[in-house]
């Protein structure tokens, strides 16, 4: 008998379908073009059916009897995970916190607003130890309001009612946020492959914290801010407040916010590190099936309550860690601090004299008092004099720190959700802010006719109408609801001068939209989208099709005093493979951003190969230049780009960086000339099946369609009011 053939030792399951044993096509071919950020919350991971609306859902929810939920968990200390000294504030407030935090001004991803703790890598960071157990806690509650209330929208309100509970009067709250399925797992949280690295590999200089690379904001991979043990894990103050203000800059805060941030933050609650954190098990996602989702397995005696393990510094920074008080400031600024190191190892600094009576007491027996503590970033707030002016400022008016904690708070957890219009729920602000970039309502009673007409005949050809609208549109992301076409603020600084918007043109553009906008009553917002669609009708027209593009009154024109000049920088395009443009050659190929920008801006990677394909025979590419126009009937909307990008009669040549030719194959003339945009949709196996769709002689009508439903999605992106 062959014993290697005999099927008593043999799996019968095939490895590496969905294993980490196996091997993925990137990891055979690992210059290939990953496609995968496209694909990000594919409908078929949902449970819920494409006819599951969240944002009806949770209009029906009782949110006042959540609320009282919400308030009694907070003191129903459970034996498997008990509460410090019987309240749950801290470790909600930090999960909360935590799932906030993570997001970037730069691209908008990260934040609370998809549920995405829930996954990996986010649910097994080790800035997250413990968090596992803090959603866990709130599964009851999850379990009992079901589909009115989504996990992303129930681990912000916990961080509010336990705030709440603890004596703040919060700035409000709104529900909306819908969960993802999946994991985001192609967000870029940074080049590292081990937890906590050094965080020099993603600085130009350490020392210079605006060397960071971008878009990344915490400093190192796993945390959610700055290291608390200082650079690096080396204490000291002024250059950890160096990066703490970069840090926080990128995730949208200035120095005040920064301040009220880390106080209320650390007015509650505590830091723990009583034991070996080495001896800590693996994360969630890593642990065996027996620990149900749960991670860090503690096996430091009881493994919690005073025996809990987190971030390794161990103990609390006031003398009433679960109230919200004026403590902070009182521990911090009245004594003197040295380092220690927690029983984990950890620097953290203590202070070098204090009345027993004003240390805080173990979680367990009230009986028993311990130092407080401060972390490197608390003894920045100290010690950097930007920081220690707003620090005494807030202690002399308590109000104002509290309205300015509360306002911050709020902007931490809602920052990501978008404009006002998406909000939910009866504790909704009244108050418009900045950050939520306001748009006025639209008029909706003027005759799109005769917008129309006046459009039709102002001259303007159709890349510059196509153009415009595109630019306008192009700067939504989905990622944090900002931009779009709606506020037109193209028209505004710091857009109108952005290299990627063709200033000079577009002022030409804008001076005959404003005067139709004058005669008729529009908005420039809707007629800069209504003028792409008559550009469309036109190029289809001239195609031999008779199509009309949907289009919605309503768009509003934003003032420049409703327009946050400095949080709008980092939404101006470096790159626009649309229209076969970036503004200088950079390290990631121009393929992979286009990616980028694509999942960004919501799309599929069919809608995505259809627009690059419309866009190129209307001729929109910047500066007016030929590359990819694969057509001889420029201006008309036809499918020419991808049957002659499809036609084995062309050989493609390098012609120069990020240049290629198409030449004949018989005569070697040229007959067009290329970028790796334009080229990728014939070298990538699955970009090419989708060009090869839109070649074929049957398909020409289902392109025009195809473009013009792409489009609309696109030039809709940020209309909430249509949902």
């Amino acid at each position: 008998m062959d014993h290697n053939n005999s099927s008593a030792g043999k799996c019968p399951v095939m490895h590496g379908g969905n294993t980490a044993s196996g091997h993925s096509n990137t990891d055979w071919w690992p210059e290939s073009l990953n496609l995968d950020i496209l694909h990000q919350h594919d409908s078929k991971t949902d449970p819920m059916g494409q006819d599951f609306d969240y944002s009806e859902e949770v209009r029906k929810l009782d949110f006042d009897a959540l609320k009282k939920d919400m308030h009694d968990l907070m003191t129903d200390s459970q034996e498997w995970w008990p509460a410090d000294w019987g309240h749950y504030g801290g470790l909600m407030i930090r999960m909360a916190w935590h799932a906030a935090g993570s997001y970037r001004i730069a691209d908008g991803r990260g934040g609370g607003g998809t549920g995405n703790q829930r996954f990996a890598p986010l649910n097994s960071w080790p800035d997250n130890v413990s968090l596992d157990k803090a959603r866990r806690l709130l599964w009851p509650i999850k379990k009992k309001y079901g589909n009115k209330v989504s996990w992303a929208d129930l681990i912000i309100l916990a961080g509010n009612a336990a705030y709440e509970s603890m004596g703040l009067k919060t700035f409000g709250f709104s529900f909306g946020r819908k969960d993802i399925w999946h994991p985001e797992k192609d967000t870029y949280w940074g080049a590292e492959k081990e937890w906590l690295a050094p965080s020099d590999e993603r600085y130009g200089d350490v020392a210079k914290p605006d060397t960071m690379e971008n878009p990344l904001a915490a400093v190192q991979m796993g945390l959610i801010y700055v290291n608390p043990e200082g650079v690096n894990g080396h204490p000291d103050p002024l250059k950890t407040a160096e990066q703490v203000r970069e840090t926080f800059a990128r995730m949208a805060m200035d120095d005040e916010e920064t301040v009220a941030l880390t106080v209320g933050g650390h007015t509650v609650g505590k830091c723990h590190g009583n034991g070996d954190a080495d001896a800590l098990g693996p994360e969630p996602e890593a642990a065996d099936v027996e620990e149900q989702g749960l991670g860090w397995k503690n096996p430091n005696k009881t493994g919690k309550g005073r025996y809990a393990i987190t971030s390794g510094i161990e103990g609390a920074w006031t003398s009433n860690p679960t109230r919200f008080d004026m403590g902070y400031f009182d521990m911090l600024l009245d004594h003197e601090w040295e380092l220690k190191k927690s029983p984990a190892g950890a620097n953290q600094w203590e202070p070098v004299d204090i009345k027993e009576e004003d240390k805080p007491v173990d979680v367990e027996d009230p009986s028993i008092r311990y130092n407080p503590i401060m972390t490197d970033a608390d003894m920045a707030m100290k010690m950097d004099p930007a920081y220690r002016e707003i620090l005494e400022g807030y202690r002399k008016d308590p109000a104002r720190f509290q309205d300015a904690f509360a306002r911050a708070w709020f902007k931490l957890t809602h920052r990501d959700m978008g404009p006002k219009s998406r909000y939910i729920g009866p504790e909704v602000p009244a108050e418009d802010l900045i950050w939520q970039d306001p748009v006025p309502a639209g008029s909706t009673a003027y005759t799109e006719e005769v917008v129309r007409e006046h459009i039709e005949h102002s001259g303007l050809s159709i890349s510059e109408m196509v153009s415009v609208a595109w630019d306008s549109a192009r700067t939504f992301r989905g990622s944090d609801m900002r931009g779009g076409a709606n506020g037109a603020h193209i028209r505004l600084e710091p857009q109108r001068s952005w290299e990627g918007n063709e200033p000079e043109k577009l002022d030409k553009v804008l001076a005959i939209y404003a005067d139709i906008s004058a005669k008729t009553g529009a908005s420039i917002a809707d007629i800069i989208v209504l003028a792409g669609s008559v550009a469309i009708e036109k190029a289809a027209e001239a195609a031999g099709y008779d199509i009309r593009v949907p289009f919605k009154k309503g768009r509003g024109d934003a003032s420049e005093d409703q327009t946050d000049a400095d949080s709008f920088a980092p939404l101006e395009p470096l790159t626009d493979g649309f229209r076969n443009w970036q503004k200088k050659d950079y390290v990631v190929k121009p393929e992979e951003m286009l990616l980028d920008r694509a999942q960004l801006m919501g799309l599929t990677a069919p809608e995505m190969t259809v627009l690059i394909g419309g866009m190129r025979v209307l001729g929109t590419n910047y500066g007016g230049t030929s590359h990819g126009v694969f057509t001889d009937r420029e201006g008309q909307l036809t499918n020419d780009f991808f049957v002659n990008l499809t036609d084995m009669a062309y050989t493609w040549k390098p012609a120069g960086k990020n240049l290629y030719e198409i030449r004949d194959r018989k005569t070697d003339a040229v007959k067009w000339t290329a970028t790796r945009i334009d080229l990728v949709f014939g070298s990538n196996s699955i970009l090419r099946s989708y060009a090869e769709v839109y070649a074929q002689d049957d398909n020409q009508e289902k392109f025009v369609n195809d473009f013009v439903k792409a489009w609309t999605k696109v030039m809709n992106a940020d209309r909430f009011d249509l949902d």
